[in-house]
């Protein structure tokens, strides 16, 4: 639809709606006086009730976050239901169509009437809460512009992109090669082939692996500052350590915490030390004369 177009629908839309406003105002100013409004009351008593409904319905296609759009939603469902009710009991009464209208009784029924007069009373203060609260969250609602927002994808896009060239993957040379051959079957002649068809294989090429990298020389930093011990010096070492252990204490484990070498030479030195324990021990006695 073009503009014009456009332009036309929204000029039919506003006459429509305050054709009917004017229609509603009739039967809300009636109701207003019948609940006790003056006239200048009774005249500006549409304007609340029909006018919220008109303001929670802007607030509605403005507001974007999910709750403030219901509970505007709510405002104007609830007025609205209001504003329906308010007009089909000016339908009902017929008191309140004359031209003077005086205090009178919205229904015949005491409970109907006082509910009838609750909900027209508490129209205006509700305009007052629910107005006031649709337009504080209209004013404090940051609308995003499409353009801002595209800008902004688009810089993240750019800075999320390398600065860097990288360079295009060669492409790997193909391993394989495509070679006909011929199925045979196996027939009761080891000597007899017949072939049934020919079908495409691939031929695996030889693995052929990298040339590994050379590392270069370890820096000293990395190298142990402690030197090599051999067999002699871990054997003396582990003499002089477990001098004061028991025969149970030779164990691996505490052999290599206390001489911090390898879990064989710890199972090593266990098994020399326990064997020149052995053989240092002094024998008892068989027996003593009785």
């Amino acid at each position: 639809m073009n503009r014009a177009g456009k332009a036309l629908l929204v000029f039919a839309l506003v006459a429509v709606v305050g054709m009917a406003f004017r229609v509603s105002w009739n039967a809300l100013r009636d109701v207003a006086t019948a609940v006790g409004a003056d006239e200048t009351g009774a005249t500006l008593y549409p304007f609340v009730v029909d006018g919220l409904m008109a303001l929670a319905l802007v607030a509605t296609l403005v507001l974007t976050e999910r709750a403030d759009k219901k509970f505007a939603l709510r405002v104007l469902a609830a007025y609205t239901v209001a504003s329906l009710v308010l007009n089909f009991v000016h339908g009902l009464v017929p008191e309140l169509h004359g031209e003077s209208v005086d205090w009178t009784r919205l229904a015949e029924w005491d409970p109907v009437n006082w509910l009838l007069v609750l909900l027209a009373t508490s129209l205006p203060v509700g305009s007052i809460y629910f107005g006031s609260d649709l337009v504080a969250k209209v004013l404090h609602h940051r609308s995003t512009d499409p353009a801002k927002a595209e800008e902004s994808a688009q810089g993240d896009t750019e800075r999320s992109t390398s600065d860097l060239a990288v360079p295009a993957p060669e492409p790997v040379p193909a391993l394989v090669a495509p070679v006909a051959v011929g199925r045979v079957v196996e027939v009761d002649s080891p000597a007899e082939e017949v072939p049934i068809d020919r079908v495409a294989v691939r031929a695996v090429a030889a693995d052929q692996s990298a040339p590994r990298r050379a590392t270069g020389r370890v820096p000293d930093a990395a190298r142990s500052t402690r030197p090599r011990r051999t067999t002699d010096e871990l054997v003396a070492e582990a003499r002089q350590l477990t001098e004061s252990w028991t025969v149970d204490q030779l164990t691996a484990e505490g052999i290599r915490k206390a001489l911090r070498t390898s879990p064989d030479k710890a199972r090593m030195l266990r098994d020399t030390l326990r064997a020149e324990r052995k053989t240092t021990a002094v024998p008892e006695p068989v027996g003593a004369a009785s």
